[in-house]
């Protein structure tokens, strides 16, 4: 007997319900006795992901589609991103896929600069690209999304999908919030993003969702060697990020009504 339904459909349906991954777990299942127990698999997770990247000093995160392949003219600009930043002393620090996780990863080891890839587990098999040299497999996103935080200096962001978008939109809240600081978002592809910038100057911006300050916080090129002046610019402490970050705060502090009370320092 068959549905009429596709087959690849049912493979891939049939995949899925074979092989659950650890978030679908954690999201999908009520409380039970084994909750408490994946609360210590999160802390190892975290505990070995703290000790796999304490030692890499300075590092930019590179993100972009996993869909683009080493025919794209956006896979050869991650390459040559990766290549600059690499020589300036930057580790590069990828989701460890393929596409432009493995271009900026290939342009690291192109240098010598060290490569890392922060892989995670998803229904459908995603190994690590070969271009990587520190290989951490992560279960949870947000365990995995902390760790492309902390030990970055500047994200870059390639045209890609909902995950790309989701870690820009993390990282432009945590700069917006003031829990991180000094920490350029550089969006590479002018064309592409063009786009999402209209729309947040349009209407975000005019129905009062965000403030015009917000919009200084991401700067867009299409230039590699531009991107890794701005970030040396910052790690030096001669770009304007600071001045932007603390407009957007103050922007959303007047906006929520709300004072800064924390001690400020001189």
């Amino acid at each position: 007997m068959t549905t009429g339904e596709p087959k690849e459909n049912r493979v891939v349906r049939a995949r899925r319900k074979a092989r659950r991954t650890e978030d679908e777990r954690l999201l999908q299942a009520a409380f039970t006795q084994t909750d408490p127990w994946r609360v210590l698999r999160i802390m190892g997770e975290f505990v070995e992901g703290f000790e796999e990247l304490a030692e890499l000093g300075p590092a930019v995160t590179i993100f972009g589609s996993a869909r683009v392949g080493p025919k794209d003219a956006a896979y050869a600009k991650a390459v040559e991103v990766g290549r600059l930043l690499g020589e300036a002393g930057f580790t590069i620090v990828t989701g460890g896929g393929p596409g432009i996780m493995e271009a900026g990863n290939r342009g690291a080891r192109e240098v010598g600069a060290p490569s890392v890839g922060l892989n995670i587990e998803l229904p459908f098999e995603q190994n690590v690209n070969p271009y990587v040299d520190i290989s951490v497999d992560f279960r949870y996103f947000f365990v995995r999304k902390m760790m492309l935080v902390k030990y970055s200096q500047a994200f870059i962001i390639f045209p890609g999908g909902f995950g790309t978008l989701d870690e820009l939109f993390e990282a432009l809240t945590l700069i917006q919030t003031g829990k991180v600081r000094n920490f350029p978002v550089v969006l590479f592809g002018s064309e592409y993003w063009q786009g999402l910038l209209d729309w947040l100057a349009g209407p975000m911006l005019s129905e009062g969702k965000i403030s015009a300050a917000d919009l200084e916080l991401v700067v867009t090129t299409d230039s590699p060697a531009e991107v890794r002046d701005r970030i040396l610019a910052s790690t030096d402490g001669e770009s304007p990020e600071a001045g932007y970050e603390e407009r957007s705060r103050e922007a959303t502090r007047e906006a929520l009504g709300r004072e800064d009370r924390r001690p400020r320092t001189e």
